[in-house]
């Protein structure tokens, strides 16, 4: 090798070192558990361990709690990646325009919730959700709303959990978005400003052009973390109420640290992880189809 091969693989190997360590051996090790019937038993004593092949992903197929599971997780992208994104870009057209002053503190304060830890909030809001005294059902109370039962109700369940994490996780893409309009060539927008294009027509043929490579990265990151959805429902409501929020997440949870069926809790993790590849490859070809990469 030349020396400028030597020394791009000297900085190249420790950054593939790190990715290995933390994605491919996981990855490796958790397709190896998940074709093994691990549990507690082999936990204790690895001569109890016994390869089941494809068994736990049979399993899976037959068990009605994993489809219901994993019917509940793309309902919640279905609905939360739309509504985080457009919320975003919502947020972040409206600091881009030259009225809104003090746009720094805006932006601190919009970004605030998504560095903030999601047990915290959640707990806070699990009471701001509260049917007896909740905050939320006593301002509906002066407009002559009855109490809702936001975290006991099946149907308002998903909303309630969708709403939080909307506000929990759209200060991110807002950030983003806000650097991609700065990009936006301000000669395109004086040409069409120019030639009486009016504000959506400009935001149609003119800034949505513009951020599209950065509208498809928010779209793949948003969907992977909506797939991976865990934490809202484990702290708000347990996955109930009937497992109306129980996400592939909380049910590999419950499959690994609490039934220990760890080499079943191991191949729900690997089925999520080629969902969510898939989904990323689709969305990339949908992209370049597009023209945004």
């Amino acid at each position: 090798m030349t020396r400028q091969e030597r020394t791009a693989w000297a900085f190249v190997l420790p950054v593939l070192a790190i990715i290995g360590l933390v994605f491919v051996l996981p990855t490796t090790l958790a397709f190896g558990l998940s074709v093994t019937d691990y549990s507690i038993y082999a936990l204790a004593d690895w001569s109890n361990l016994r390869f089941v092949g494809v068994g736990n992903f049979t399993a899976l197929l037959t068990t009605p709690l994993f489809w219901r599971a994993l019917s509940n997780t793309a309902l919640f992208a279905l609905l939360g990646v739309p509504m985080a994104i457009a919320a975003s870009l919502f947020a972040a057209l409206l600091l881009d325009a030259e009225a809104v002053r003090w746009k720094p503190l805006w932006r601190v304060l919009l970004f605030a919730p998504y560095v903030t830890s999601v047990v915290a909030t959640a707990v806070v809001w699990r009471f701001l959700l509260n049917e007896r005294y909740g905050l939320i059902n006593y301002a509906l109370g002066w407009v002559g709303i009855a109490p809702i039962d936001w975290l006991g109700s099946p149907t308002s369940s998903i909303p309630a959990i969708l709403l939080f994490v909307t506000w929990k996780v759209f200060g991110y893409n807002m950030v983003v978005f806000t650097a991609a309009l700065s990009a936006v060539p301000t000669e395109l927008m004086e040409a069409a400003r120019l030639d009486g294009a009016g504000r959506w027509t400009r935001f149609r043929h003119v800034t949505l052009p513009s951020i599209g490579p950065t509208l498809l990265l928010a779209a793949v990151m948003s969907v992977a973390g909506f797939l991976q959805i865990f934490a809202e429902p484990y702290v708000m409501t347990l996955g109930g109420p009937a497992q109306s929020t129980t996400t592939v997440l909380y049910f590999m949870y419950d499959q690994g640290f609490k039934w220990w069926n760890l080499g079943l809790a191991s191949a729900v993790a690997f089925v999520l992880f080629l969902l969510i590849l898939a989904l990323t490859i689709v969305q990339t070809r949908i992209g370049r189809r597009y023209e945004w990469l």
